[in-house]
C-alpha cells in the first residue's frame, strides 16, 4: 500500500467532510427532458424548482433548489438528451412533489411564426409533479422530469396557444455510500475510499465514531483507516458499493501500537 501523508490542510478538509457527514443527508438533482412535439420550438421560462420534503422538524415543506434559470427549448431535449436544472442537499427522509416555477416568457414557434404560450391561472404558482421517494442518507438521486410537448400545448384557434403541461417523473439513485462505526473514538482516523490508485472519498468519524462517505459510484473499494499517533492503520478490503445502497462496515476496531 502506498504511504498516505496527510497534511494540515488535508486534515482540515477532512474535518469539514466529517461535519458534512453528520448531517445524514442525501443529494437530489432535478433534470429536464422532453418527448417530441410537432412544433419548431417550445420555449419554457423556468425560474425556480422546489421540492416538498419531509426530512425533519426544520426541513419540512417546500425547499428551493439553486436553479439554472432561463428559457429552455424543450425540443432541444428530445431523443435521450436532458439538462440539469438544479440540485439540493436534503436530510434523509421523504419527498412527495417537485414544483416548477415558470416565468412569463413562454412561447411556441409554428410555421416560422412565434406565439405566446399562456398558462392557466391555477398553474401560475407552479407546476406540481408527484414523485413520492424515500431519500437514503449518503445517496445521490436524479429526478428526470419528462415534459410531453405534444400533449402540453392546447391550440385554441386564432394562433392562440395555452401551455397545460403534461409531465411525468422518473426517480433513480445514481450513487451508493459507505458508512460504519470506528472504535475507539480517540483513534480518530482519517478514512479513505480507494479504487486502484484513486482516492474517491475521504472523511473523519464524528464524536460518536460514526462515519459516512457519500455519493460513491458503484464499484469495489479498499477503505483505509489512518489513525492518530499510537494506533495502527487498518484496511477493509473489497467493499462493494451498489446504486441506492449504503454499504455498512458496522464496527471497525482500530488497534493500539
Amino acid at each position: 500500500m502506498k504511504k498516505l501523508i496527510v497534511s494540515l490542510f488535508a486534515v482540515a478538509a477532512l474535518i469539514l467532510a466529517s461535519c458534512d457527514s453528520d448531517e445524514r443527508s442525501a443529494r437530489l438533482q432535478v433534470w429536464l427532458t422532453d418527448a417530441p412535439g410537432d412544433y419548431e420550438e417550445v420555449n419554457v421560462d423556468i425560474q425556480g424548482v422546489e421540492i416538498h420534503a419531509q426530512g425533519g422538524d426544520q426541513n419540512n415543506g417546500w425547499q428551493s433548489l439553486e436553479v439554472n434559470k432561463g428559457i429552455y427549448n424543450l425540443l432541444d431535449l428530445t431523443n435521450g438528451l436532458d439538462t440539469l436544472l438544479g440540485e439540493i442537499e436534503l436530510p434523509a427522509g421523504k419527498i412527495s412533489q417537485v414544483r416548477l416555477v415558470l416565468g412569463d416568457d413562454n412561447s411556441i414557434k409554428v410555421d416560422g411564426a412565434t406565439h405566446d404560450l399562456t398558462t392557466p391561472s391555477g398553474q401560475q404558482s407552479g407546476l406540481k409533479v408527484q414523485i413520492h421517494q424515500d431519500l437514503v442518507e449518503g445517496i445521490t438521486y436524479k429526478i428526470l422530469l419528462d415534459f410531453d410537448a405534444a400533449k402540453s400545448i392546447v391550440n385554441t384557434g386564432s394562433a392562440a396557444y395555452i401551455l397545460k403541461p403534461v409531465i411525468r417523473s422518473i426517480t433513480e439513485a445514481t450513487s451508493g455510500a459507505i458508512k460504519g462505526l470506528v472504535e475507539p473514538v480517540v483513534s480518530s482516523p482519517a478514512i479513505y475510499a480507494i479504487a486502484g490508485d484513486d482516492t474517491v472519498s475521504t472523511t473523519f468519524p464524528d464524536q460518536e465514531g460514526k462515519f459516512l462517505m457519500k455519493g460513491i459510484e458503484p464499484g469495489t473499494y479498499q477503505v483505509h483507516f489512518i489513525p492518530a499517533s499510537g494506533f495502527q492503520s487498518k484496511v477493509v478490503a473489497d467493499v462493494a458499493v451498489t446504486l441506492g445502497v449504503v454499504a455498512d462496515l458496522e464496527t471497525v476496531t482500530i488497534q493500539q501500537e
